[in-house]
């Protein structure tokens, strides 16, 4: 009974170590991006063991005080005695560029007792997104903002600028006014060169009037001349 509760009460030996992907060597953590690393488990007890939670946490570099938690993630993965399991686990990070201590750590199960193993214990560095002119949702977020941008200008323009319309109903009276004026001062006189012709002429019969009567006026002239003579005889 006495060796049972020892063997039972000893942790059992599970190795964890935890590394990035081949595409990170450099151990770089992405602001605002999913970092994945992945954890090589194995069971080097005689025991079998459950796999619970991994979870992991940022630390000053050079005091070791806690900066921030991250996410944990569940998997109730079994375990068995001698056997080898490769697991992911992804996390996310929003500090300002610099260098913080990343731990990560496994926690498993054997019956009720609970155990935690350090997979990672490092110094990472903190880095922002690589800007990209080829991406399509960055480009779209410009779109947005540049028509939004420019809806926001217009409708300040009209809110808050004044508009012509007043300047061109000013010019239309002014235009109006000045057209009646023209048109008073060529009420009392006209200019012949802009009526017809055939207006102008003055009608034959008064002409012949005037001849006919320019005639009697110079017979009647000779008459009185014919007096004067034949009193002279």
């Amino acid at each position: 009974m006495n060796a049972l509760a020892t063997t039972a009460s000893v942790e059992p030996e599970i190795e964890v170590q935890a590394v990035f992907p081949e595409t990170n060597p450099f151990s770089h953590v992405v602001n605002g991006e999913r970092n994945q690393i992945f954890l090589a488990v194995e069971n080097k007890s005689d025991r079998n063991v459950t796999l619970q939670t991994v979870g992991g946490s940022f630390h000053h570099p050079e005091t070791g005080a806690l900066i921030k938690n991250i996410t944990s993630v569940s998997y109730g993965l079994a375990l068995l005695e001698g056997a080898k399991l490769r697991i992911p686990y992804a996390f996310h990070s929003e500090f300002k560029p610099r260098d913080l201590r990343l731990n990560i750590w496994l926690e498993h199960t054997v019956g009720d007792e609970k155990y935690r193993v350090t997979a990672y214990d490092s110094i990472v560095t903190i880095v922002e997104p690589e800007m990209s002119w080829f991406d399509l949702k960055l480009i779209s977020t410009y779109l947005i903002v540049v028509a939004m941008l420019a809806g926001a200008s217009y409708f300040a323009y009209l809110t808050y600028l004044p508009t012509p319309k007043a300047k061109k109903s000013k010019r239309r009276q002014e235009e109006s006014a000045s057209t009646v004026t023209a048109t008073g001062a060529n009420v009392g006189g006209y200019e012949e060169e802009w009526i017809p012709s055939h207006h102008l002429k003055k009608p034959k019969g008064k002409k012949v009037a005037a001849s006919s009567g320019d005639e009697l006026s110079t017979g009647e002239a000779s008459g009185a001349e014919g007096k004067k003579r034949k009193a002279r005889k």
